[in-house]
């Protein structure tokens, strides 16, 4: 596995001193949000190129305020655009994945709603995910949606597509269900991993090896299924000392990535 971060969670007033700071502590990639134009994403490939720091994937920036499965069909084409955008910005910095939130149930918008909707509009954008080879990674977050891996997965295989995968978060998962089992059930649909520490007894997230999850458990169960890609980093260093808090993320990736 490969050794990635956030590139909103490192130290650093420009995404130059960002990009320098990843190669010092031997990131190999930084996962980037969308970027609006042409000029930041030229920019964005250039500092990863002289740095030799890969970009592991984009985060879409609308499919919160924007959900794919809202009611208003003007709102899910404000998100259609996002991913758009999204889409140019990996292809503009050489990766193939953008990460999505694929759905909100809210008190107006109901599981069954969530589902049908956010299904139908994530196949509209599949041919141009087809057309530039970049994969729509589905994310666990707290949306109330997808609550169990066997659901994920069925969700996932749904489309029939190899451009829709899972983007599994250890962290989000943890409070309601044990990430070790959901590696094992989503198996090769993962193609990228979001990792933070969660304590369960607080209910609270953490620093990566502070909370209550297993990484060996973890770890046991990417390698069983054979994952090989980056592991994500997705929390900012704690203290009054950012890069101080920064270098511990950065050993506790090298711990857990060595067992």
């Amino acid at each position: 596995m490969k050794k990635s971060v956030c590139i909103e969670c490192i130290p650093g007033k420009t995404p130059a001193e960002k990009f320098a700071l990843a190669k010092k502590l031997h990131f190999s990639a930084v996962e980037v949000n969308t970027l609006p134009n042409a000029v930041t994403r030229q920019e964005y490939q250039a500092l990863s190129r002289t740095s030799g720091v890969a970009i592991s994937s984009v985060m879409n920036n609308d499919h919160w305020k924007y959900p794919l499965s809202d009611s208003d069909r003007k709102v899910r084409d404000k998100s259609l655009a996002g991913i758009v955008a999204s889409i140019d910005t990996a292809v503009a910095l050489g990766t193939d994945m953008v990460l999505i939130v694929p759905a909100v149930v809210s008190a107006d918008t109901t599981y069954e709603q969530a589902l049908l909707r956010s299904r139908a509009t994530i196949s509209e954008i599949l041919p141009l995910c087809q057309k530039n080879k970049v994969m729509l990674g589905i994310e666990n977050v707290w949306n109330k949606f997808l609550l169990s891996p066997v659901e994920f997965a069925n969700y996932v295989d749904s489309f029939d597509s190899e451009f829709i995968a899972a983007y599994f978060d250890v962290g989000n998962i943890v409070a309601y269900g044990f990430p070790d089992h959901w590696i094992r059930t989503l198996g090769k649909r993962i193609k990228r991993l979001h990792v933070k520490g969660f304590d369960s007894n607080k209910h609270a997230f953490v620093q990566l090896r502070d909370g209550t999850i297993d990484w060996h458990r973890v770890v046991a169960a990417l390698k069983a299924t054979g994952y090989n890609s980056f592991m994500t980093a997705e929390l900012g260093p704690e203290g009054s000392d950012p890069l101080k808090g920064f270098r511990k993320i950065s050993r506790d990736m090298d711990a857990i990535l060595s067992m």
